[in-house]
């Protein structure tokens, strides 16, 4: 199996996810993860894997439903703070919690009723080793299972950086006037790939692989899956301007969240959002 980018999972072992579900763009993600994952997983005490799982924001908030969840991430420093959660969630118990690679879960066959895939599409680069975890994923499931599938378009690096555009309190207010800053939002819009070496320049996620919501189907299927319901689990929310202070304000945060149920399954601007969930069956 070929090696996920060094520069990427240094990020992940820095520490950089935690608390990143909790305020901004990350909080209008985790929330309408959430109102998904309930409307469509199967009941307590159903077997999850949480593959990919960061520090287990969904495995925790999980195992307090009452399912029995097991977390696996590539990064150690994850796996590590995941047991710092355990304060927010009194008699709430992860199953367990590994270090393992997305390609390779030391689980049986069919053993798990749903399984998160949260972070590794984009986290893998090349296209056969993205299929190769797809793979195991259809091999952990049960029949009828479900594979909540987690996916970044190529849209989210472009889009931003044009509403910041000369934009004086914004960091990314010059960066379409880089040529090289052009040329990797340009491949990234052509093929998915999004090649950024140790986050020299175009500052955010490292070298990574970005969805439309059409290759990501393709790849599920590739994989192993039938169909698949694509979400865009941000809309256009996530283009608000003072969105923290709008998600700090209930009224204002239902108005938003609403927004994103609008467009949430509309194929002509499901791009829209920085983020796809894909809902796919066995």
């Amino acid at each position: 199996m070929k090696t996920i980018d060094t520069t990427v999972l240094a990020g992940y072992n820095a520490g950089i996810e935690k608390n990143r579900l909790r305020a901004g763009i990350g909080l209008i993600e985790f929330e309408r993860t959430k109102e998904i994952l309930l409307d469509e997983l199967p009941k307590p005490p159903s077997v999850i894997y949480d593959i990919g799982g960061g520090y287990g924001e969904y495995s925790w908030w999980l195992s307090s439903l009452g399912y029995e969840v097991h977390l696996f991430d590539l990064s150690v420093t994850n796996i590590k703070m995941s047991g710092e959660l355990a304060e927010e969630y009194p008699n709430v118990h992860l199953k367990s919690a590994m270090v393992c690679d997305a390609r390779s879960v030391p689980r049986p066959d069919k053993s798990a009723d749903a399984i998160l895939f949260m972070g590794p599409l984009y986290s893998i680069t090349e296209y056969e080793e993205r299929i190769l975890a797809i793979k195991e994923s259809c091999r952990l499931l049960k029949d009828s299972g479900v594979l909540f599938s987690a996916a970044l378009t190529p849209y989210s690096v472009l889009i931003p950086r044009i509403a910041a555009y000369h934009k004086d309190v914004s960091k990314k207010k010059d960066e379409l006037d880089d040529p090289a800053v052009i040329a990797i939002i340009e491949r990234a819009l052509e093929d998915g790939c999004y090649i950024n070496p140790e986050r020299k320049i175009a500052k955010g996620i490292g070298s990574s692989h970005l969805h439309t919501a059409k290759a990501l189907r393709d790849e599920l299927h590739c994989g192993g899956f039938r169909e698949s319901t694509v979400h865009g689990v941000m809309g256009g929310a996530w283009l608000a301007p003072n969105l923290n202070e709008l998600l700090e304000r209930e009224e204002t945060r239902n108005v938003l969240m609403k927004t994103v149920r609008m467009l949430d399954t509309h194929e002509e601007i499901v791009g829209l959002s920085g983020h796809l969930l894909a809902v796919s069956r066995k």
